[in-house]
């Protein structure tokens, strides 16, 4: 969980990290220019990367300013001299500078949040950009103002900053941060018991190896060192680093321990020190930050995995843990109620027993294109199998569930039962494919079984298109009002209805125009009906209420479907056949060229 940005008191804050890096960085040039160059142990920049790192960017010129007098300040009393003083404290501030900026841009949580990204990008900043440019500056500046050449000194300073920068880094962002203060307050008793003992425990192991031991054993101390970043996490292994850097640097320095033993001068053998130390940095914090990553994890999932049975349980829908083989790993309750059979009947068996043998084919491509594509979310319907009660038709939604490496483990799915929505569905297209007036097929309806006949034809089947207008109905509807127009239309319906056969369709595709489809019918077979019908509308007139009765008659345009390449191809041929006959004198039929 990362920290939010400080806003630093504007007055005391760089006062007291002025003074702080002047008495880190006084301390180490008393104590560790062995040469009469460049310190050997730096640990003044890891304070000013704290700072930058963890407090807005509108305080950073108050800090750089604060820390960049107290370098000077100390170069010029205890290192190489007034000269070398601001070119030192420009060198020192790039580095932090570095660190800080790359920091910013690439880790999107600051460095107190214990991921294997932040330390990466931490320790590649500080490791390479930022030590390559400030250590050659420095080594410069050492190679006009001391004895010591290039080369010794940039691998002094290289060696000595990237040490500081790793050890004291992340335990002063984790200060600055309150993430110390925040776990003390938040941490049990016995908890804190652990971990006092466990880091006395260390102290304690690290004192002997380089205090008391006769043997160089050094690799007493990776034992505790594991534990404590397995068991505390990264404050943990921020803080053993440094108690390590503290007992074992000292006992270097003074001579003791393994590292003493080798027959060198103490500014070999301080680099060898820091060179055990660094590795002992990236053997415990990257360990840390990646038991951190697997703790929020576990955490994530455990959350997780309670809402997901809190959802499951009291869900009125089936949830069904799905493997990627199609093996039923978990059913939700529901499902007795919902499908008809108990969960335990359930775990064990294929999923595809829950669903109709002719909509298998469909729901088994669903479950593989939900693991083709992880993030996305297949929905499907199909007819439930026949043990399931009460339900014709049922949705699933499926999506597909992921390991650590993104890889899908199987999938998760809902079963809802959407039988009272199909029968809505359906009555809804009832109603919309009749037309209310005249009780004919509607426009939609229509043209959608004229769709499917022209497929029919197309594998060898015979059909023809008959397109109908009643004549001078306009003059009726002005004549005797609309009402008596409706009665007209509704009665023309019916008295077509008779002539037509069992597999005819008779449609009404807007105001006076009708088309009837002649299915199983040659041109000249649907001529002879269409000639019958003319007879049958025409031969008698039309009764309607509180009016006098009514003489119909109707011009028609056929077209037969064969060799015909679409819906609006047919269409159009029908109606300039419809348009020949009526301007013929009407009640007529005419044949679509």
């Amino acid at each position: 969980m990362s920290a939010a940005l400080r806003s630093p008191s504007p007055r005391l804050a760089p006062l007291i990290a002025g003074v702080a890096y002047f008495t880190i960085a006084s301390v180490a040039l008393l104590c560790s220019r062995f040469e009469g160059g460049i310190a050997f142990i730096w640990a003044a920049n890891a304070l000013l990367m704290a700072e930058l790192q963890t407090s807005e960017t509108r305080y950073w010129p108050r800090a750089i300013t604060a820390c960049g007098i107290a370098s000077i300040l100390s170069t010029a009393l205890f290192g190489m001299g007034p000269w070398a003083a601001a070119p030192m404290a420009i060198i020192n501030i790039a580095e932090s500078l570095i660190v800080a900026i790359l920091c910013r841009r690439f880790i999107p949580v600051h460095l107190s949040d214990g991921s294997r990204r932040s330390l990466l990008v931490f320790i590649f900043a500080l490791c390479i950009p930022a030590n390559i440019v400030a250590g050659t500056g420095a080594a410069l500046v050492a190679s006009v103002f001391t004895p010591v050449s290039f080369g010794a000194s940039w691998l002094q300073w290289y060696s000595g900053h990237i040490l500081g920068g790793l050890v004291c880094t992340p335990i002063l962002t984790m200060l600055l941060q309150g993430q110390v203060s925040e776990w003390l307050g938040e941490t049990s008793g016995r908890k804190k018991l652990e971990v006092l003992c466990l880091l006395l425990l260390f102290s304690l192991v690290a004192v002997h190896v380089f205090f008391f031991a006769r043997y160089p054993l050094l690799f007493l101390l990776v034992l505790p060192l594991v534990t404590i970043a397995f068991r505390i996490g990264s404050l943990g292994a921020a803080a053993s680093i440094v108690l390590l850097a503290l007992i074992g640097g000292g006992a270097t320095m003074t001579g003791h321990g393994p590292i003493a033993l080798i027959s060198s001068d103490i500014g070999d053998r301080t680099q060898l020190f820091q060179l055990f130390l660094a590795l002992s940095f990236l053997l415990a914090m990257p360990l840390a930050a990646e038991l951190n990553g697997r703790r929020r994890l576990f955490q994530t999932l455990q959350a997780s995995e309670a809402r997901y049975r809190a959802i499951a349980e009291h869900s009125g829908d089936v949830v069904l843990n799905i493997s990627v083989d199609g093996i039923i790993q978990y059913a939700s309750p529901s499902a007795a109620e919902q499908i008809g059979c108990a969960p335990a009947l359930l775990v064990g068996r294929a999923a595809e027993i829950v669903v109709d043998p002719q909509d298998r084919a469909e729901v088994n491509g669903a479950h593989q294109r939900a693991l083709a594509r992880p993030g996305d979310v297949q929905t499907v319907e199909f007819r439930p199998a026949a043990f399931t009660d009460g339900a014709d038709w049922c949705e699933m939604v499926t999506r597909a569930m992921l390991d650590e490496q993104g890889l899908p483990t199987g999938v998760v799915s809902t079963i809802r039962d959407m039988s009272r929505h199909k029968a809505r569905q359906r009555a809804l297209q009832r109603v919309a494919a009749v037309d209310t007036l005249t009780g004919a097929d509607s426009r939609w309806a229509f043209l959608e079984k004229l769709d499917q006949e022209i497929q029919r034809v197309a594998r060898g089947a015979q059909a023809c298109l008959l397109l109908i207008d009643i004549d001078h109905f306009k003059s009726i509807n002005d004549r005797y009002g609309h009402g008596v127009g409706d009665q007209v239309l509704s009665s023309f319906v019916e008295r077509l209805r008779p002539g037509l056969r069992g597999g005819d369709s008779i449609g009404r595709l807007g105001g006076e125009e009708f088309a009837i489809l002649l299915t199983g019918a040659d041109i000249q077979r649907a001529s002879m009906v269409c000639e019958r019908l003319r007879d049958m509308v025409s031969e008698r007139r039309i009764s309607t209420v509180g009016c006098e009765s009514v003489i119909v008659t109707f011009s028609a345009g056929l077209v037969e479907l064969k060799g015909r390449a679409d819906r609006a191809e047919l269409l159009d041929a029908a109606d300039k056949a419809l348009y020949r006959a009526k301007n013929s004198g009407r009640n007529c039929l005419r044949l679509a060229a």
